[in-house]
C-alpha cells in the first residue's frame, strides 16, 4: 500500500523523525563510534529486514551508513513496508 505524501510528511515530524524524503524514497544517515559499531547496527537491521522480506538500499563507509528505503515492486515509492522497516530501524540504533 502506498503511502500518501501528506502522511510521510507527518511521519517525518514524528515517528520518522530524523528521516528525509527524497526522490520518493525515504532516507537517513546515520553515524557511529566506528566500523565495529556501523557493522553491529546494520546486522541487527538485516536479521529484521530479512524476517519481514523487505530490504533497504544501504552503503557503509568506516563509521556511517546511508539508508534509503522504497519499494522496487510498487514503482519505487514508499510504502507501508518502508514505514515499518524504518520504525525497525530507529529501534536498533
Amino acid at each position: 500500500m502506498l503511502v500518501e505524501e501528506q502522511q510521510i510528511k507527518s511521519l517525518l515530524q514524528g515517528d520518522l523523525k530524523g528521516w528525509l524524503w527524497s526522490d520518493d524514497k525515504l532516507r537517513r544517515s546515520f553515524e557511529f563510534k566506528d566500523f565495529v559499531e556501523a557493522f553491529a547496527f546494520m546486522s541487527k537491521v538485516a536479521l529484521h529486514a530479512e524476517k519481514n522480506d523487505h530490504h533497504p538500499e544501504w552503503s557503509n563507509v568506516w563509521n556511517r551508513v546511508e539508508v534509503n528505503l522504497c519499494t522496487h515492486d510498487a514503482g519505487d515509492c514508499v510504502t507501508q513496508k518502508d514505514v515499518d522497516l524504518a520504525l525497525i530501524i530507529n529501534q536498533c540504533v
